[in-house]
């Protein structure tokens, strides 16, 4: 009534995605101390002093109730004689998150975009460019899940004729216009997702890969009361939790469980969640590109498991052959069935 670390490598069996939600604290927990540069992650909480913004804030002349960048950010759109003074915010913001860097040893976005398959989906609210990046030096090797930009992103870029996305500053194999950087959508209290085309079309696809998937996991993603259309959208999507008595919520946060219950409840059936501190204590790190496969041999064959933990402290070359023993599997079984 086991199956080993071994017997899950040589199951692929799972066709339903496992999709990730990725929110600020998944870049911080990733990189506490900075880039490779020691540029830090910005919270909002602490975003005006961390990109210098002081100055600038005060020549808007507005008494803030708080130090938090959503609620500035909202008071100064909502101002139109601090146009220029918006344009200048967001132009420096963009600047920051575009400079930064993954360092060049793996690192946990490496580790994370490696342990999902080409099946499954990561949808980021994040604007900066580490999973892009991440993708970018492990997808020459490896088939790899697929990215939805939910508030844009400084990596991306977008076909004005609406064809493609792809590297910012590339150009659209379509019709060879220059992809254009896409505007990043600002913390307001209403965001309006459907008037901008390019974020319209990646919640379109979240709200149908939603309603597939077998597993949500949520990483560093808070929930913020002053995204109520982000958390309305997620709701549809993942719909009524009645009817989602078998599929398993996972949320990777700090917080206190209590906390993290009550937020998520819309979207948890019964006892059908599971909350970890680390994305190493995670489901996907300990059954990287297996998933689904755990997840039917625990839940639905009723049998124990074992956990296969991805290689934390490897480095490139031997990270990738662990992983490529996992790859080479799932490419025999799909030339077997083809």
């Amino acid at each position: 009534m086991e199956v080993s670390a071994e017997e899950e490598i040589n199951q692929i069996k799972m066709g339903k995605p496992h999709v990730v939600i990725l929110g600020a604290g998944a870049s911080y927990a990733a990189f506490p101390d900075g880039d490779k540069n020691g540029r830090k992650l910005p919270l909002m909480k602490n975003f005006i002093e961390t990109l210098g913004l002081e100055e600038l804030i005060t020549r808007t002349g507005l008494n803030f109730p708080s130090s938090n960048f959503e609620n500035i950010y909202s008071l100064i759109y909502e101002d139109s004689k601090l146009l220029d003074i918006r344009e200048e915010l967001e132009a420096i913001v963009y600047g920051y998150f575009r400079n930064m860097e993954l360092p060049d040893e793996p690192t946990l976005y490496d580790h994370l975009v490696l342990s999902l398959r080409n099946k499954d989906f990561i949808a980021t609210f994040n604007w900066d460019p580490f999973l892009i990046q991440a993708i970018r030096r492990n997808g020459a090797k490896f088939k790899l899940p697929r990215v939805l930009f939910l508030h844009g992103n400084v990596e991306v870029g977008y076909c004005v004729d609406g064809h493609v996305m792809g590297n910012n500053g590339g150009f659209c194999r379509h019709c060879g216009n220059i992809l254009t950087p896409k505007k990043l959508l600002y913390p307001i209290g209403e965001k309006n997702y459907h008037l901008d085309e390019f974020i319209s079309r990646q919640w379109a696809t979240l709200e149908d890969v939603l309603k597939h998937a077998f597993m949500v996991t949520i990483f560093g993603y808070g929930a913020p009361t002053s995204d109520a259309s982000a958390i309305k959208l997620l709701k549809n999507a993942w719909g009524n939790i009645n009817n989602r008595s078998m599929e398993e919520f996972e949320i990777i946060d700090t917080r206190e469980e209590d906390d993290l219950r009550e937020t998520w409840s819309p979207f948890i059936h019964t006892h059908h969640y599971r909350v970890e501190n680390s994305f190493y204590n995670s489901w996907i790190a300990n059954h990287p590109r297996r998933t689904g496969e755990a997840y039917l041999n625990q839940f639905y064959e009723a049998m124990f498991i074992e956990n296969n933990p991805l290689p934390k402290k490897a480095g490139f070359q031997e990270l990738w052959e662990w992983y490529n023993k996992l790859q080479e599997i799932e490419v025999a079984v799909q030339m077997a069935n083809s």
